[in-house]
């Protein structure tokens, strides 16, 4: 069976989530089926495959954003919620 295709927003919706200081709010599912950032009401949601164990799902959280937003993984940085599904992260554009 095919893996869903992966699903991002626009790099301009994402833009606008962050605020003046570069920080961005993530909600986090770990151990999800499919891959994928959406916009909701509250804000950024990630669904990654990695399972919350020694930080691969906050990589992989780091990675997604960073391919949404056309940058490299290093310019994303975890401020705080590293075991947390809310995370806080600086991102510099």
């Amino acid at each position: 069976m095919a893996r869903p295709p992966l699903t991002l927003p626009e790099p301009a919706e994402i833009r606008a989530l962050i605020d003046g200081e570069g920080r961005l709010a993530v909600r986090v599912t770990p151990g999800a089926r499919g891959v994928g950032l959406e916009i909701g009401s509250g804000g950024l949601k990630a669904k990654v495959r990695e399972k919350p164990q020694d930080g691969k799902a906050t990589a992989a959280v780091i990675a997604l954003v960073a391919e949404a937003l056309g940058i490299a993984p290093s310019q994303v940085e975890l401020l705080r919620g590293a075991t947390s599904r809310d995370k806080h992260f600086r991102v510099m554009l």
